[in-house]
C-alpha cells in the first residue's frame, strides 16, 4: 500500500459518505425544475438523516436480531461497494481486494439482508416487498454481471483497477458493444436503485412500491442507515458507470497533482449523471409492476448482446 494509494482510499471513502445525500438532493431539484415545480433545498436529504438520527426507535415486539442488524450491515455494504470502485485513482489499496464479481456479490448480501428483514417482522407489506426485490434482483444481478463480463473481454481481467485503467488508456474508436453494455447498466441502474419506471421512490402505494415496502417498520437509525445506504447505492451504481463508461480524468497510480482535477471531474460528471437522471424520470411513466421482468430480461438481453459482438469482433 502507497501512500498515494491510501491518500486516494480515504479521501474516496469520506467523499462517498458526504455527498451521497447530496447527490439524491441534486436529482430530487432537476426534477422538480423540470416539473415546473419548486425545488427543495439540496440540502434535505441531510436534515431528513439528522432529523431520524435524533428520534427514538420504535421496534416490533416480535422482530429478531436480523431486523436490528440489517441496517448496519446494508450501511456497510454499500460503503464498500463505492469505495472499491476506482472514482478518483486507480492506485486504491481497496480495490486490489476485489473484483466485479465480488462488487456484485457486495450488493447481493445488501439485498439478502434487506428482504430478510423486511420478513422478519411479519407483515403483508413486508414480505411483499421482498418477494418484488428479491424477483427484480434475480434478474439484474446476471444482467449486471453479463455488463461487467463485456468489460472483462476488453481487459482481459475482472479486476476493477485494470478495467478502468485500459478503458481510459485506450485509443479513441467505437465500441458497438459498450453501447449495448452501457443501456443495459443503464437499465439495472433503474430497476436496483428503485427509480422509474421501475419504482417511484416517492410512492407509498401498496400495489406498485417495491422499496418502500422493505422499510415500512423501520424509524429513527435505522431508518436513516438505510435511506443513507441507499443515496450511497445510487453514488455507487454512478461511480462504476462513470468509470467504466467515462473514465477519463481519474487519476493514475502515484499521480498526486492529478488529485484535484479528479476531484473536479467527478463532481462535473456527478452533476451531469443526476441531471440526466432527473431528466429521464421526468419524461418516464410508471410501469405496471408485472412489466418490470420484461424491462429488466430486455437489459440482460442488451448486454449479452454486447458480450457476443465483442467475442466476434475480437475473433
Amino acid at each position: 500500500m502507497t501512500a498515494a494509494g491510501a491518500l486516494y482510499q480515504l479521501v474516496q471513502s469520506l467523499l462517498v459518505v458526504a455527498a451521497a445525500p447530496l447527490l439524491v438532493g441534486w436529482v430530487n431539484a432537476c426534477r422538480a425544475w423540470l416539473q415546473n415545480r419548486s425545488a427543495p433545498s439540496l440540502l434535505q436529504p441531510y436534515r431528513m438523516l439528522r432529523k431520524l438520527f435524533h428520534k427514538d426507535a420504535a421496534l416490533a415486539e416480535n422482530t429478531s436480531w436480523v431486523f436490528r442488524f440489517a441496517p448496519y450491515v446494508i450501511f456497510g455494504c454499500m460503503w464498500l461497494a463505492a469505495a472499491i470502485v476506482p472514482v478518483l485513482a486507480t492506485d486504491l489499496p481497496f480495490a486490489t481486494a476485489a473484483d466485479v464479481i465480488a462488487l456484485v456479490g457486495i450488493f447481493a448480501v445488501a439485498r439478502v439482508f434487506i428482504s430478510l428483514a423486511a420478513m422478519d417482522v411479519g407483515t403483508a407489506f413486508g414480505t411483499l416487498g421482498a418477494r418484488r426485490e428479491m424477483l427484480i434482483g434475480a434478474l439484474a444481478e446476471p444482467a449486471l454481471l453479463i455488463v461487467f463480463f463485456n468489460l472483462s473481454l476488453i481487459s482481459q481481467s475482472t479486476s476493477l483497477t485494470t478495467i478502468v485503467e485500459t478503458l481510459a488508456r485506450r485509443e479513441f474508436g467505437l465500441y458497438p458493444s459498450l453501447a449495448f453494455a452501457a443501456v443495459a447498466f443503464l437499465m439495472v441502474l433503474l430497476a436496483e436503485n428503485a427509480r422509474i419506471p421501475v419504482d417511484n421512490p416517492a410512492t407509498h402505494l401498496e400495489l406498485t412500491m417495491v422499496h418502500e415496502a422493505l422499510i415500512l417498520e423501520y424509524s429513527a437509525r435505522h431508518l436513516a442507515l438505510i435511506e443513507w445506504a441507499s443515496a450511497i447505492k445510487l453514488f455507487a451504481y454512478f461511480a462504476i458507470g462513470i468509470a467504466f463508461f467515462l473514465p477519463w480524468g481519474i487519476a493514475e497510480a502515484g499521480d498526486w497533482g492529478a488529485l484535484p482535477l479528479a476531484i473536479v471531474a467527478v463532481v462535473a460528471k456527478l452533476v451531469v449523471a443526476g441531471a440526466g437522471l432527473a431528466l429521464l424520470e421526468a419524461v418516464s411513466a410508471k410501469m405496471r409492476i408485472f412489466r418490470v421482468p420484461e424491462f429488466v430480461a430486455t437489459a440482460f438481453m442488451l448486454a449479452t448482446l454486447g458480450l457476443l459482438l465483442q467475442y466476434v469482433f475480437e475473433v
